[in-house]
Parts: structure tokens; sequence; C-alpha cells
């Protein structure tokens, strides 16, 4: 019987301080090959280094096709996909996931079918529901799926996702979630699972960056009526059994709820732009009315006055909405602190 020797981290907002919390905490002597997704910004980042700092492991970005390192933490580089395939770290700049890049379900997944029952998955703090389809994939492949509890976690998004689509082996408030880690580290990891057709399939999506996408979507995805928010491709359903996923035939990926959270900002986008363009047609019939009035042309002058107002009214309703959306933004960002 083999050892539990992989554990796989993802994290979002206020996942910066809970790693390092973590790791702080981890025992010395307890040793494990680490990989962690942290939704970062897209140029540089220094969490190699302040993962290290925090005592447990030494902690790298890996270079593409470079050997895995045991005793270590992987960290996914910015704006690239971390995979594992063959003892080897792949480094994949695809299609985004949850419309991040590095992304937390692509790592799982390479996780699970290239470890199975050795690994463990763990979703921390966090918003939306990246992380829940992969931590799905590690459970279905005989891993163990934890999280932190949602209410200890900064940001419960992502966790209680989690908890509601994926049935977790462990809740844990952060400070628990060390020892706990360190006894289940220690523990036998059980017989071999074979991994899912699917998820082996859905593993290769980010590893070939778009060669395999139309035929994965083609054998597990069923055509909806949906446009993908990143490149207005179709997307098709995914079926996970209680959690129903999305993907496009060039590989973007979404969660029920990042993409109801992409199909607000498309909503918002597009009302910024019809604002923009009544207030350009308001000056221009303003400046119409102007020189009607200046070369003696009431009737024209009216006219333009007429549709300028009409306008205005327009251009102080698209103000209103998005007032609105801002309020109710911000009200649902609260509710989920606090939840």
């Amino acid at each position: 019987m083999g050892k539990r020797d992989i554990l796989a981290i993802g994290s979002s907002a206020g996942g910066i301080t809970a790693l390092r919390r973590l790791f702080a905490a981890m025992p010395r002597d307890v040793t494990a090959t680490v990989f962690v997704a942290q939704h970062v910004g897209a140029t540089h980042s220094v969490l190699p280094v302040l993962l290290s700092r925090a005592g447990w492991l030494p902690a790298f970005h890996p270079e593409d096709g470079e050997p895995v390192r045991d005793g270590w933490i992987h960290v996914a580089p910015p704006d690239h996909h971390l995979l594992v395939k063959d003892g080897c770290a792949l480094v994949r700049r695809g299609a985004r996931e949850n419309r991040c890049r590095p992304a937390i379900d692509p790592l799982f997944r390479s996780v699970a079918v290239t470890y199975g029952v050795r690994a463990i998955g763990l979703i921390l703090t966090g918003t939306l529901d990246d992380g829940t389809a992969g931590l799905r994939a590690v459970k279905r492949c005989g891993g163990l799926a934890m999280v932190q509890d949602p209410e200890d976690a900064e940001w419960p998004g992502m966790p209680r996702n989690a908890m509601r689509h994926v049935p977790v082996d462990a809740c844990a408030p952060l400070s628990d979630l060390s020892a706990l880690l360190a006894r289940r580290l220690a523990e036998p990891s059980g017989p071999p699972v074979p991994v899912p057709d699917d998820i082996a399939m859905e593993a290769r999506v980010p590893e070939t960056e778009f060669e395999l996408v139309p035929e994965f979507t083609a054998s597990v995805g069923r055509p909806s009526t949906l446009s993908c928010p990143d490149c207005g491709g179709n997307l098709v359903e995914i079926e996970d059994g209680p959690l129903l996923r999305f993907r496009c035939k060039v590989g973007h990926a979404y969660g029920p709820a990042t993409l109801a959270e992409s199909h607000r900002d498309a909503i918002e986008q597009a009302i910024w732009v019809a604002l923009r363009t009544h207030q350009d047609r308001a000056i221009m019939f303003r400046r119409l009315a102007e020189r009607a009035r200046e070369h003696g042309h009431p009737t024209v002058e009216a006219n333009w006055t007429r549709l300028a107002q009409e306008a205005e009214r327009t251009v102080a309703m698209l103000k209103e909405v998005l007032s609105r959306q801002g309020q109710e933004l911000a009200g649902s960002l609260a509710a989920e602190g606090e939840d």
C-alpha cells in the first residue's frame, strides 16, 4: 500500500495570508510534495519567497518540463497554468478557466490523474467557484477532499461552493488544518482507483493547449444556447455529478458562479458603451440645435432639441442602472464576506 504524500492547494482572495499561516504551522517532521495554485497577477509573483519564509518546505516556480521535486512546494507561475505529468511539471499558457490563469481546476485534475489515491486536495479562502470541479476530480480518483471552514475563511465563496458539490473528507478552520494535514499525510493511501475517462480527457485540454478541445467538448459535453464570455463561441454543458459546468471549444471553462459573474460584467460593459454613445448623441444634438438657432431655423432647432432631451433622459436612466449595479455588487460582496 502506497503513501499519501501529495498535497494540492487552491486559493484566491485572502489566500497568500492563509497559505503562509498554514505552512508556518505545519510540523517540521512532516513532508510532502506540494502544488499550489494561487490566483495572482499576470506579470510578477514573489509567492515562492513568501512561502519559503514560512519555514515548512522550500518553494519555487517550476519551469516547463522540470522534474517534480519531492519535498518542495511547486507554485503556479503568473499567467500560466501549472500541471503535472509523468513526474514532470508542465507550465502552460492555455485558455483561462474560471477567468483565471493560473487556475485551480486544471492543476487539481492533473494531480488527480497523475497521483490518484496519493493526493489530497485542499481549497482555501476565495470568491466564486474555481477549484470545485478540480476537487471533485481528486475525490473521484480516490484522493482526499478538504476545505477550509467557510466560517473561518476571509472569503468563503470557494470553500462553500466546493462543499456544495463535493463530499469532502474534512472541513476545518485554518488553525486546525496543519495538524489535520499532518495526520492525513501520515496515513497509507489505500488501493488505486481507476481514473474516469472524462477526467483523463479534460486534464489533457490545458496540457495540449487547444489541440484536443473540440474532441473533448464533442465527447463529454452537450451543446447549449449560451456563448463564451471570453471568445463568443458556443458553450457546451458538462454534467459533473451535481455540478453543471460549461466549456467552449477553444478551452475556456466556467463554473456556474463564475459564468454568472462574467455575464454581469458583460452587461455592465454594454451599459457603459450605451452611456457613452448617448452622451455623444446629446452633445451632437445640442450643437446642431445651436447652429439651427444661429441660422434662423426654429423648427429644425426644436427637432434637434427634442432629440437631445431624449438622449439626456436615456443618459440619466443608464447612470441610475449603473449605480444600482454597483450597490448590488457591494452588497453581495459584503454578504459573502460575512456569510
